[in-house]
């Protein structure tokens, strides 16, 4: 899958995620806490999670078939903390990650969509 942006003017530049890497648009961290507290830019953790963009065709594994990436764009994921390269492109930040560093899919019914703000809770 291709994922193109445009930059200065009319020419656009083609991101063309290669073997298991993930395209995702990065997701702002929360900046009010549920009670109304504001967290300084200091100590803000960075999400876990963010919106599948582009996919990379897949990897070859050691008996030498493809081994295909489940996921698609517009896809919810949550991801391992600390991975990732971040980029920036005309002034809009993503994240590319590996498909081993994906955790989860995020559905949209219910509890799983939910998932990343509920921690700590019941």
């Amino acid at each position: 899958m291709r994922f193109h942006w445009r930059r200065r003017g009319t020419l656009a530049t083609t991101v063309v995620p290669l073997t298991d890497h993930i395209v995702l648009s990065a997701v702002d961290a929360e900046e009010i806490t549920t009670s109304g507290l504001v967290i300084p830019d200091s100590i803000k953790e960075k999400p876990q999670h963010g919106n599948v963009v582009a996919v990379g065709p897949g990897k070859m594994n050691e008996a030498g078939t493809m081994e295909t990436i489940e996921l698609k764009a517009g896809d919810r994921i949550l991801y391992q903390k600390y991975t990732g390269q971040e980029i920036t492109v005309d002034k809009q930040e993503y994240i590319v990650i590996r498909f081993q560093d994906v955790l989860a899919r995020l559905e949209e019914d219910g509890v799983a969509a939910a998932g990343t703000r509920a921690r700590g809770r019941k």
